[in-house]
């Protein structure tokens, strides 16, 4: 029998403990916890500029900055919970989407949200109106921005700016009516007339002759619907007389002064209150001077009346005519009529011209009244054109600016002197529209921005002073 000691029999099983138990040093020990990588921050990003024009859109995209330093574009396929929404919670400046698309809906500043859980990342976009149309005449201008609102400008000794006042404002006022939604705009020497969207049709401004349409002869200091009707598709403003088309069946009505005949209505010689149909004639499109007037008709005949002491009719005459007179057959798309002169585009994009040209408005290079058309230049790429006083401008088809005729007030634009045929306003290709008044002329660019110069004695070029400009202005949006 073996002896065993005491100290060995502890031994034992203090090894068989200390083997369970993975001690002596050896062995693995239980993994850590994983810290849980989370969203710390958003940042919002426009894909394009942040302030956007009405009824534009905007793309915005959302980044997301972890815990760990890492970064990643953040949609509800990375992030289920995002939430793209308006600060405000409402939807009057601005939309989004559920993919951040941006809407612009009218003039003002607006918070976007990009939002997953509690983080929120932001973003502010500023919504403005730019012009889209406008109209000079006389010694005053009105124009409408993005948002269809109509602002204007210049002289009001009449009432003419529509704003409830006969005070001349050198910067842009509203038009009385914030909530009025225009169309289309034309401006007499000291009246306004303009189409709603909802085709019914509005004068306000000097009414002594019965220009404004409503059956009166008293001046209206805020816009006043002529007649109740709501198809009235364009119109133009002369001096003192209106010429305007409905669209069902594109027939002319004319109202106003008819001193000479420029009513078009044979039967009559005084003046007109309100709106007379001329004929039963269809039109596309009518132009209103000091004295006379134009159209085209549905098959792109060219017709004029009233005035024509300086030949502005174009019947090789110099002679009032009482009722629309064909003037030629060549086939025409665009008509403008100046105080005493007229423009027309034909078809194939050449200019003509014709009536009194003593300042050289006529631009073929001389200074004698024409009393038929002449065609100006040889260029054949011409979209549009109008006449002021003394004076002409239009845009060609590549987006070039042209003027010719006086230059006393800067109004041609060129800080030159009086030009007897087109030339060149800057060497800049994105010229869209082009409108003319007594002395100063205004143009918008492709980009909706408005640019104006000229005359500004009573403040027409809206630039907050009444200092006359020599070369084209802009007008802000605001």
């Amino acid at each position: 029998m073996k002896n065993f000691t005491f100290s060995s029999l502890l031994l034992v099983p203090l090894f068989a403990v200390l083997s369970a138990c993975g001690g002596g040093g050896g062995g693995s020990s239980t993994p850590a916890t994983p810290v849980p990588i989370t969203l710390k921050s958003i940042a919002v990003t426009a894909a394009g500029p942040t302030t956007i024009s009405v009824n534009a859109t905007q793309q915005l995209a959302a980044t997301g900055t972890y815990s760990d330093g890492s970064t990643k574009t953040l949609t509800t396929a990375t992030e289920s919970t995002l939430a793209w929404t308006t600060k405000s919670g409402g939807a009057a400046v601005a939309t989004v989407s559920a993919a951040g698309l941006v809407t612009a809906k009218a003039v003002g500043i607006e918070t976007i949200n990009a939002t997953v859980g509690t983080v929120v990342g932001t973003i502010n976009v500023t919504v403005n109106a730019p012009w889209t149309q406008v109209a000079a005449g006389g010694y005053q201008t009105v124009a409408l921005k993005a948002d269809n609102k109509a602002y204007s400008w210049g002289s009001n000794i009449r009432g003419q700016l529509g704003d409830n006042t006969s005070i001349s404002r050198n910067a842009p006022v509203a038009v009385s009516g914030s909530s009025t939604i225009w169309k289309q705009v034309a401006v007499g020497e000291q009246f306004v007339v303009a189409i709603r969207t909802d085709g019914t049709l509005w004068a306000w401004g000097s009414n002594q002759n019965g220009q404004l349409g409503d059956g009166t002869q008293i001046d209206r200091l805020v816009p006043t619907q002529v007649g109740k009707d709501k198809d009235w598709v364009s119109v133009a403003a002369g001096r003192a007389h209106v010429a305007a088309l409905k669209t069902a069946t594109n027939l002319l009505f004319t109202w106003g002064l008819n001193d000479k005949r420029q009513l078009g209505d044979p039967t009559a010689t005084g003046n007109k209150l309100v709106p007379t149909a001329i004929g039963k004639a269809s039109w596309l499109s009518v132009a209103a001077g000091d004295t006379h007037t134009l159209g085209i008709q549905k098959d792109g005949s060219l017709w004029a009346w009233g005035g024509g002491v300086y030949g502005q009719v174009g019947n090789a005459a110099t002679a009032d005519v009482p009722a629309p007179v064909q003037i030629g057959t060549f086939s025409y798309t665009s008509v403008a009529a100046g105080a005493f002169h007229s423009l027309a585009i034909r078809s194939g994009g050449t200019l003509y011209a014709w009536g009194q040209n003593t300042s050289n408005q006529l631009g073929n290079n001389g200074s004698s009244l024409q009393t038929a058309p002449v065609q100006i230049g040889t260029e054949s790429n011409w979209g549009m054109v109008a006449g002021g006083a003394a004076h002409s401008i239009g845009v060609r088809n590549d987006g070039t600016l042209w003027a010719w005729g006086s230059n006393a007030e800067g109004q041609l634009g060129s800080a030159g002197a009086d030009s007897p045929y087109p030339v060149q306003i800057g060497n800049l290709q994105t010229w869209k529209s082009v409108s003319a008044g007594n002395a100063h002329s205004v143009a918008l660019k492709a980009d909706q921005t408005m640019w104006i110069w000229g005359r500004n004695a009573e403040g027409q070029l809206g630039n907050g002073s009444n200092a006359g400009a020599q070369i084209p202005l802009t007008v802000p949006y605001e």
